[in-house]
C-alpha cells in the first residue's frame, strides 16, 4: 500500500521519448543493416553504380561508398555511425569504403539472433574484439613484402594494386592505362606525398584515352588583358618570376586628399602613379624571367608591357595552382618584385600554352625538382568525368598507402575467406559461449567473396563451396573468386592485389563501429527542444512577414495621396 502511495518520480523533460533495452539494440542493428543494403551491388568489378539526385538538383553517378554515403542524407543516429566509418576508411587509405560498411553491417546481423535470444551484448562485443585482433595478426602473417625490388619492378607492382582498386570503378575499362599514369604522378611527387600536389584538371569532350599525365603543372589560362596575343607562347628553359602582388595601376585609396597650389603640380601625381607601376615592371624585367604568374591581377598596362618586352604574364593564378608551380619549378613567392635574385626564381624545361579540347592550358613540363604531377581528364559528360576523378582519388590514395606500408595480399575475396576458415578452427579450442560468437564473426567474414558473386550474377552458394574447400585443403590461400569465369582462382597469381593496410583498417574499423552500436541500449531523444526551436523560427519569420506588409501598406497609401 505504502508503495502506490509513493510520489511519481519525474526525471526527464514532459515529451521525451525514450526507447530501451533489447528492442532498441535490434532496432539499430536493423537499421544499419538497411544502410549496408543500400550500398551492397556497388562491391566489386561488376558492381553496379548508384544514381543519387538531391534537393538542389544536382545528380551524382556514384560507386564509391563513401560518397554513396556522404550523399545519402540519412537521418538514423546509429546509422549515422557507418557514414563516419566509411569516411575514416576514404581519408585514411583511399578505398575499402564500400567494404568497411558491409562488413560492420554483416557483424551487427550475426549479432542479431544472439541478442533476440538474450545473449548479454557485452559478451559479443568481448568475443569480437578477439576475433578482429586474431584477424588482423592473421593479415600480418599473411601479407606479402614488396620492399627490395627495383624501381622497374615496383612500377609494375603498384600499377597491379591501382588496377585492382580501378577495375571496380566506372573506367574499369581502362584500367590498364590509368594505373599506370597514377603510379607515374604518385613517384613523380616522390617522398613529399601530400595529396594536393597531384593535380586534376577536368576537360570536358573526347575520350578516356585522351586523358594525360604532366610531369610538372597544367592549369587553365586565367582572365587576361589586352595584349596576352602579342606575348610568346612557348620557351624553352625559361626563368619563371611567382608574385602574390597586383600589377595594376592604382589611383590613391582611403580617401586621401592632397592640396595643390598650383595646378601644374597635378600632374606630377599623376606621373608619380605611373612612375610606381613602371619601376615594378621594369624590376619584373631585370630580374631576367620569361614567365610571370600572379595570385592578384596583372592589368593591360603591365600585360602590354610584357609582350612587348617576349614575357608571358598570367595574374589571378589560384592559391593551389600557385604553390604547385612553385613546388615544381623550385621558386618562391615573392610579396614584393625588389630583390628578385635567380635564388627566388624557378625554371622548368619547357613552357607552352596548349588547346585541350575547349579550353586552353598553361602547361609546365620537365620541372627540376619534380614535386608534382597534374593528371588532364577527358570525357563526354560532366558526372563521368567527376567520376572518373573520384576512382582517380581512390587509386592514388592506394599507391602511396603501398610505397609508405609495402605489404601486400591477395584481393577477390581470397584474404576474407582464409580469415575465416583460421577463425573457424580457432573458434573449435574455445570453450563456452565465445566459441559460437567467434563462430559468427568468421560466418560474417564470407560476405565479401558471397556479394562479389552475387554482383556479377554468379551461383554465390556453388563458389563459396568451392572456395571452402580449398581454403579448407590447407593450400588454397590465395584462392578468391574468377569474376570472368565465375569460378575461383589464384588471386595473387592473377595479380589481383590490394595493401594490407586497407584490410586492416577495414576490419578495426568495422569491429569498433559494431561494438559501438551492440554498447548502446538506450536512446533519449528530446524532442520538445527542437519544437521549440521551430516557434522561435516561425516567430521571426512572422515579424519579418508583418515587417515586410506595413512597408507595403505605406507604398500604398503613397500611391492613393499622389
Amino acid at each position: 500500500m505504502a508503495a502506490m502511495l509513493q510520489p511519481q518520480i519525474i526525471l526527464l523533460k514532459e515529451g521525451t521519448d525514450t526507447s530501451q533495452g533489447k528492442a532498441q539494440v535490434v532496432s539499430n542493428i536493423n537499421a544499419c543493416t538497411a544502410v549496408a543494403d543500400s550500398i551492397r551491388t556497388t562491391l566489386g568489378p561488376r558492381g553496379m553504380d548508384k544514381l543519387i539526385h538531391d534537393d538542389k538538383g544536382n545528380t551524382t553517378i556514384s560507386n564509391d561508398g563513401a560518397t554513396i554515403m556522404k550523399l545519402l542524407d540519412i537521418v538514423h543516429p546509429a546509422a549515422k555511425i557507418l557514414v563516419d566509418i566509411a569516411k575514416s576508411q576514404d581519408s585514411e587509405v583511399g578505398d575499402g569504403t564500400t567494404t568497411v560498411v558491409l562488413l560492420a553491417g554483416e557483424f551487427l546481423k550475426e549479432a542479431k539472433p544472439f541478442i533476440e535470444d538474450g545473449v548479454h551484448p557485452q559478451n559479443l562485443i568481448r568475443s569480437y574484439r578477439t576475433a578482429s585482433l586474431l584477424a588482423i595478426n592473421k593479415i600480418k602473417d599473411l601479407a606479402v613484402s614488396i620492399e627490395g625490388k627495383s624501381l622497374e619492378e615496383k612500377k609494375s607492382l603498384l600499377a597491379k594494386c591501382a588496377a585492382t582498386t580501378l577495375s571496380s570503378k566506372l573506367i574499369g575499362g581502362e584500367k590498364e592505362f590509368f594505373a599506370n599514369m597514377v603510379v607515374d604522378a604518385v613517384l613523380a611527387i616522390g617522398i613529399d606525398d601530400r595529396l594536393n600536389l597531384i593535380g586534376i584538371k577536368k576537360v570536358p569532350g573526347g575520350n578516356m584515352r585522351d586523358s594525360f599525365l604532366v610531369n610538372g603543372v597544367a592549369f587553365k589560362k586565367t582572365f587576361s588583358y589586352a595584349g596576352f596575343e602579342q606575348q610568346p607562347k612557348k620557351f624553352l628553359n625559361p626563368k619563371i618570376l611567382l608574385l602574390n602582388i597586383e600589377l595594376e595601376l592604382k589611383s590613391e585609396k582611403e580617401n586621401a586628399e592632397i592640396r595643390l597650389s598650383d595646378p601644374s603640380q597635378y600632374q606630377s601625381i599623376v606621373d608619380a602613379e605611373w612612375n610606381i607601376i613602371y619601376d615594378k615592371l621594369y624590376k619584373c624585367v631585370k630580374s631576367g624571367a620569361k614567365i610571370v604568374l600572379s595570385r592578384l591581377a596583372i592589368g593591360d598596362l603591365a600585360t602590354q608591357y610584357f609582350a612587348d618586352r617576349d614575357i608571358f604574364c598570367a595574374g589571378r593564378v589560384t592559391e593551389e595552382d600557385l604553390q604547385r608551380v612553385a613546388a615544381a619549378t623550385g621558386g618562391t613567392v615573392q610579396t614584393s618584385v625588389n630583390n628578385c635574385i635567380d635564388e627566388v626564381l624557378g625554371s622548368c624545361e619547357l613552357f607552352e600554352e596548349r588547346q585541350v579540347g575547349n579550353e586552353r592550358f598553361n602547361i609546365f613540363n620537365g620541372c627540376p625538382s619534380g614535386q608534382t604531377a597534374t593528371i588532364v581528364l577527358r570525357g563526354g559528360a560532366d558526372q563521368f568525368i567527376e567520376e572518373a576523378e573520384r576512382s582517380l582519388h581512390d587509386a592514388i590514395m592506394i599507391v602511396r598507402r603501398a610505397l609508405k606500408n609495402s605489404t601486400i595480399v591477395p584481393g577477390g575475396g581470397a584474404i576474407d575467406m582464409e580469415l575465416s576458415r583460421y577463425l573457424r578452427v580457432h573458434a573449435r579450442t574455445i570453450a563456452g559461449k565465445s566459441q559460437l560468437f567467434i563462430n559468427s564473426y568468421a560466418k560474417a567474414l564470407e560476405i565479401i567473396p558471397r556479394q562479389l558473386c552475387d554482383n556479377a550474377g554468379f551461383d554465390s552458394t556453388d563458389v563459396l563451396n568451392k572456395l571452402r574447400q580449398k581454403h579448407a585443403s590447407g593450400e588454397g590461400a590465395n584462392y578468391g573468386v574468377d569474376i570472368n569465369t565465375g569460378g575461383i582462382a589464384d588471386s595473387f597469381a592473377n595479380f589481383v592485389w590490394e595493401p594490407a593496410v586497407v584490410k586492416i583498417n577495414a576490419i578495426n574499423a568495422a569491429t569498433e563501429a559494431c561494438c559501438l552500436i551492440l554498447s548502446v541500449d538506450e536512446t533519449v531523444k528530446n524532442p520538445k527542444s527542437e519544437s521549440a526551436q521551430g516557434e522561435a523560427a516561425a516567430s521571426a519569420m512572422a515579424g519579418r512577414g508583418r515587417g515586410g506588409a506595413a512597408f507595403r501598406g505605406r507604398g500604398g497609401r503613397g500611391m492613393r495621396r499622389r
